[in-house]
C-alpha cells in the first residue's frame, strides 16, 4: 500500500498522545477513528481536539473552516471492531505495557483488513515482540511521535524484525503528509533514537549527583550553561516525568543489561511519587518556584562526563546500524531539542578526549556504563563520528540553516531551527554570514531569498536560551556588534534581498528582515519588536532601520509598544510590500526573488550603493548616483537594455 491509497486512520487511545495524533491526521486531511475502552474517556480525547483546533484558529495557525474540517473527519468510537473494519492505517496509542499491547495487537490482526498498517506510538517498546502476535508482522513498525504532537515536527519510523521497506516507505510518506519530520530508526533498538539519547544522559547526571560529584543545581547549570543544551538534565527529567525516565531505564536494563542500571537518586525519586511537574514535585518544587539553574555554577568534570555519555551512547547506536550520524543529530535536535546534535557535539568537544575519560573512569569504577562502545571507539579513531565527510556547499559546512537554489539565479538561504522558532543563536550568524559570501563569489546567483523553516516562524529573534552567557556588559556589547555586522551585510549585498516571512517574524528576525530589500508575508505572520517588555532595545539595528522603512512615528510606536502587528498592518505601514495567502508563500517569495535576479546586476548593485549613501547624506547619496550612472552608461547591459526595448522582447542581462 502506497500512502495515497490512504484514507482512513484509526487512532487507538484518547489520552494525551492519542487525540494529538488524531487531531495532526485530521488537519492533514483523513477521516480519523479516535477509539478508547469507554466512552468517558473517548469524549474526553474529542473535546480536548476540538479545544486545541479551536486556540489554533484563534491564533490564525489555521482558519475557522480547516477547524471545523478537521474536527467533522474525526469519529468517536468505543467498540474496537468497528474503530477499525474499514481502516487503512492503525496507530496505537495505548499504555506503555507490552503485554496490554500485544492483547490489543492479536484483536487488531482478526478485525481489521489484510491490507492495514499497524504502527505503534510506543517510545521503546520493541516493535518485533508486538508484531509477533499479529498475523502480519511485515505491516507491522513504530510511529512515535513526540509531545505535543500538533507541535512537535519529529517522528520516529521504527523497522521491526520483519517490518517490509514498503511499510516503512509508506508511513515515512505519511509522516511527511502530517507535515511532520520523519527520521528512519533502522534497527528495533530499546529507546530507538532520542530515547536512547536522552534517558542514559538522564541516568548519568543522577549517578553524577548520587556518587556527590556534583549537586543538581552544578549538574543542570553545566548542562544549561556550558554544554548549551535548552534546560538541565533533570528539568528535564522533571519535564518529562521521571517515572517515565525510570520505565524506558528498566526497560532497556533489562534488555540491554547493566550499563543501564537506574541511579538509586532517580529510583528513590520515583519511589517518594516526585514524578515531575505533573505532580508539582521532582528534582525541583514546582509549587515554590520550580527549577532554579545558577547561570554560574558549571564544573568541567560534570561537562566531561556528561558528554562521554553522549559519546558513547551515540556511538552505540551508529554500532547497531539503529541510525548514521547524520539521522541521530535530526533527531534528537527535533525531537528534544538539541542546538547541536549529540555525534556533532561530540565530535567538536574531541573523541579521543572523551574515550580516554571513559576508559579512566570504567578503571576507576568498573561500572559497564563507562565501557566505550565500539562504535564510539572507531569513530574517534576515524577522526570524529563524521570522519572524513564531504563537507556541504564548496567546503561550507551548515549547522543552523540551509541552503537551497530554488531557480539557476536564486540563493536561499533557510533558517533551520524550526523546533526553537528559528531563533538566531551565534552559529547562524556565522551561518547566514558564510551562505552570502559564498553567494556573492557565485557569478550565477543575483538574488538571495531569506525564509524560515516549517510555517511557524520566519524566526522569532534572538535565541535568549543560546545566548544566555552573554550576561556582562562586554559580551552584550560584542553581541550587539556582531548582530548589527551580520544583518548590515546583508543590507549592503550587491544583489536583491528578498525576505519570505510566513509566521512570527519578532526582535532580530524582524530586525534581519529591516534588511531585506522587499518583503513578503503570508497571511498569518506576526510582526513585533518585543525588546521593551524584557527591559532591552532592539540590538541589531532595529533602532536604525525601522524608522527608514516606516517613518519614526510608527517606529516608535512599533518599539515602544512591544505589540504585536499582523501582516495586513505591516503592509499598511509599509514594512511589507505584498501581503498573500499562507499557503501560496514560498511560491510567492521565489517568483518575487526570481523576478529581481532578472533585472541588470550591476545597476541593481550601484543602485542599492546609492540609496544607502543617501539614507543619512543627500549629497553623498547624489554624488554616488550621478558616478553609478556614468559607469552604467558603457556596461553591456545597457546596450542590451536598449537593443530589447526597441524590439519590444526581454533582455537577458549578463552582468557586464
Amino acid at each position: 500500500m502506497e500512502v495515497d491509497d490512504i484514507e482512513t486512520i484509526t487512532v487507538l487511545g484518547a489520552g494525551t498522545m492519542g487525540h494529538g495524533i488524531a487531531e495532526v491526521a485530521a488537519l492533514a486531511g483523513y477521516d480519523v477513528n479516535l477509539r478508547d475502552i469507554n466512552e468517558e474517556l473517548v469524549e474526553e480525547g474529542y473535546e480536548q481536539i476540538e479545544w486545541s483546533l479551536n486556540k489554533l484558529a484563534e491564533n490564525d495557525r489555521i482558519s475557522e473552516d480547516a477547524a471545523e474540517d478537521s474536527i467533522d473527519r474525526i469519529t468517536p468510537v468505543v467498540d474496537l471492531e468497528e474503530a477499525v473494519e474499514d481502516t487503512d492505517v492503525v496507530i496505537e496509542a495505548i499504555v506503555e505495557r507490552m503485554d496490554i499491547k500485544q492483547e490489543v495487537y492479536e484483536d487488531l490482526s482478526e478485525y481489521a483488513p489484510d491490507h492495514t498498517i499497524f504502527a505503534s506510538n510506543t517510545s521503546s517498546l520493541s516493535i518485533t515482540d508486538l508484531a509477533d502476535v499479529t498475523d502480519r508482522p511485515e505491516q507491522v513498525c513504530g510511529m512515535h511521535f513526540f509531545n505535543p504532537p500538533v507541535r512537535m515536527e519529529l517522528v520516529e519510523v521504527i523497522s521491526g524484525g520483519d517490518t517490509s521497506d514498503e511499510t516503512m516507505d509508506t508511513i515515512v510518506d505519511l509522516a511527511e503528509a502530517f507535515d511532520k519530520t520523519p527520521v528512519r530508526v533502522r534497527k528495533d533498538e530499546p529507546g530507538f533514537i532520542v530515547n536512547s539519547i536522552l534517558v542514559p544522559l538522564m541516568n548519568e547526571a543522577c549517578w553524577i549527583v548520587e556518587e556527590d560529584i556534583a549537586t543538581i543545581r552544578e549538574v543542570d547549570s553545566t548542562t544549561k550553561y556550558d554544554i548549551g543544551l535548552p534546560m538541565g538534565a533533570f528539568e528535564l527529567g522533571d519535564q518529562v516525568g521521571n517515572d517515565v525516565s525510570l520505565h524506558v531505564l528498566n526497560y532497556m536494563n533489562e534488555v540491554l543489561g547493566e550499563a543501564y542500571e537506574p541511579s538509586p537518586l532517580l529510583v528513590r525519586t520515583v519511589e517518594n511519587e516526585k514524578l515531575g511537574k505533573k505532580t508539582g514535585e521532582g528534582f525541583y518544587d514546582y509549587n515554590n518556584g520550580g527549577a532554579d539553574v545558577p547561570a554560574d555554577a558549571q564544573s568541567d568534570e560534570v561537562k566531561e562526563r556528561l558528554m562521554a555519555a553522549l559519546a558513547n551512547e551515540t556511538g552505540k547506536l551508529i554500532q547497531k546500524d539503529v541510525a548514521p550520524p547524520a539521522d541521530i543529530d535530526k533527531a534528537v535536535k527535533l525531537g528534544a531539542a538539541f542546538p547541536k546534535g549529540p555525534a556533532k557535539a561530540c565530535d567538536e568537544f574531541g573523541l579521543e578526549a572523551l574515550v580516554e575519560k571513559l576508559d579512566e573512569l570504567y578503571e576507576e569504577s568498573g561500572a559497564a556504563r563507562y565501557e566505550v562502545s565500539d562504535g564510539l571507539r572507531e569513530a574517534a579513531e576515524e577522526g570524529g563520528f563524521y570522519g572524513e565527510a564531504e563537507e556541504e556547499d564548496d567546503g561550507i559546512e551548515f549547522e543552523a540553516i540551509q541552503v537551497d537554489y530554488p531557480t539557476e539565479m536564486v540563493g536561499q538561504i533557510i533558517l533551520d531551527r524550526p523546533h526553537q522558532l528559528n531563533t538566531v543563536n551565534p552559529e547562524m550568524l556565522d551561518d547566514v554570514e558564510a551562505a552570502l559570501d559564498m553567494f556573492e563569489e557565485d557569478d550565477d546567483i543575483r538574488a538571495v531569498l531569506i525564509t524560515g523553516a516549517g510555517d511557524r516562524a520566519f524566526s522569532a529573534g534572538a535565541d535568549a536560551m543560546g545566548m544566555a552567557g552573554s550576561a556582562n556588559p562586554i559580551d552584550a556589547v560584542e553581541l550587539s556588534r556582531r548582530g548589527q555586522e551580520v544583518w548590515g551585510k546583508l543590507e549592503e549585498a550587491p544583489m536583491p534581498v528578498v525576505a519570505g516571512i510566513d509566521g512570527f517574524c519578532l526582535g532580530g528576525g524582524m530586525e534581519l528582515s529591516m534588511c531585506a530589500d522587499m518583503r513578503i508575508a503570508s497571511e498569518r505572520s506576526e510582526f513585533g519588536q518585543p525588546e521593551f517588555n524584557l527591559g532591552l532595545l532592539p540590538g541589531w539595528g532595529g533602532t536604525q532601520r525601522l524608522s527608514n522603512i516606516v517613518g519614526e512615528g510608527i517606529a516608535k510606536e512599533i518599539i515602544f509598544t512591544a505589540d504585536r502587528y499582523e501582516a495586513e498592518e505591516m503592509e499598511d505601514y509599509g514594512f511589507v510590500n505584498e501581503v498573500v495567502d499562507n499557503d501560496e508563500l514560498e511560491e510567492a517569495a521565489v517568483e518575487l526573488a526570481d523576478d529581481l535576479a532578472r533585472g541588470p546586476p550591476i545597476a541593481m548593485e550601484y543602485t542599492k550603493r546609492a540609496m544607502l549613501a543617501g539614507r543619512d547624506d543627500t549629497d553623498a547619496g547624489l554624488e554616488t548616483e550621478a558616478f553609478a550612472f556614468g559607469h552604467l552608461v558603457t556596461t553591456d547591459d545597457v546596450m542590451e537594455g536598449i537593443t530589447k526595448f526597441m524590439g519590444d522582447e526581454e533582455p537577458e542581462f549578463k552582468g557586464k
